[in-house]
């Protein structure tokens, strides 16, 4: 018994890191692409990734924007993402099919373009 304690505990703290990876990763997306054109009814911005809560046709998605650095690297300023504006998503939806969540890959403000995961194609 002295000895499975100490092997209990390292799985104990395995366990909560999977649950992290596979929240944060792709895995819970159906694996093709969707878009979506709605607008934006509030923002959280920031670490792990950001969270818009945009309506769609009178449906509310949540849409998963990048972490900070990587909407900077797309082009997004301060600002762009902000309530009232029409955005268009194009990106992975959850393959819960009740659930409506999308981890957005491109985005356009209008015409112009934001890609946030150029290598998902």
């Amino acid at each position: 018994m002295r000895h499975l304690r100490p092997l209990l505990f390292a799985i104990s703290l395995l366990v909560p890191s999977a649950t992290a990876l596979a929240h944060h990763g792709w895995s819970w997306t159906t694996g093709g692409n969707i878009e979506l054109t709605g607008v934006i009814e509030s923002v959280r911005l920031g670490n792990p990734h950001g969270i818009l809560q945009v309506n769609v046709d009178g449906e509310i998605w949540t849409l998963e924007v990048g972490q900070p650095w990587r909407n900077e690297r797309a082009g997004l300023k301060d600002g762009d993402l902000s309530k009232g504006v029409e955005i268009k998503a194009i990106g992975e939806p959850s393959a819960e099919l009740s659930e409506k969540r999308m981890k957005v890959e491109r985005l356009f403000l209008g015409d112009q373009e934001y890609i946030l995961y150029p290598n998902r194609d």
